[in-house]
């Protein structure tokens, strides 16, 4: 069975940047299940995994576009550290917002010296990356009714309700 819309996928990944590092992998854990055509993975991902089979194994570049999106500056911004409310604010922390373009983690990339303005970066952190992906794909099966009525895949691998 080939993978296509409607089709529940599991397959194992590494996931490098441009520099060969590996930013994650599955190695060691349950294959990634998703169900194709439901936009639950990457697109350029999807888009590759689109007519493979059990046993097939492939890499394949994904550029941001197709990625998580091309870097942009204007998601950079400084905010009152008051909105924070008591919260401990250090450079690195990420925090769950509510943004002009929906609900984002932003991380805290920069405090000013006086300590009341707080930069965000609502950027996905591989915003602008080149996604490496080296992929085996392990099974290919029919989804259930459950998972095309909630646009998921449930149990092994996918989310649980």
């Amino acid at each position: 069975m080939k993978i296509a819309k409607e089709k529940v996928a599991l397959f194992h990944y590494t996931l490098k940047n441009d520099a060969g590092e590996v930013l994650d992998s599955s190695e060691g854990e349950s294959p990634m299940a998703y169900l194709h055509g439901e936009h639950n993975i990457v697109e350029g991902l999807e888009n590759a995994l689109e007519g493979k089979q059990a046993g097939d194994k492939f890499e394949v570049v994904v550029e941001p576009a197709e990625g998580y999106g091309e870097y942009d500056e204007s998601l950079v911004q400084p905010v009152p550290k008051e909105q924070f409310g008591d919260h401990p604010v250090e450079v690195g922390n990420q925090f769950h917002a509510d943004t002009a373009i929906g609900p984002r983690v932003v991380t805290v990339v920069a405090i000013d010296e006086e300590g009341d303005q707080v930069v965000i970066d609502a950027n996905h952190s591989l915003a602008g990356e080149n996604l490496h992906f080296s992929i085996e794909v392990v099974e290919v099966r029919e989804a259930t009714k459950e998972e095309l009525d909630h646009g998921h895949v449930h149990g092994p691998g996918g989310h649980v309700h």
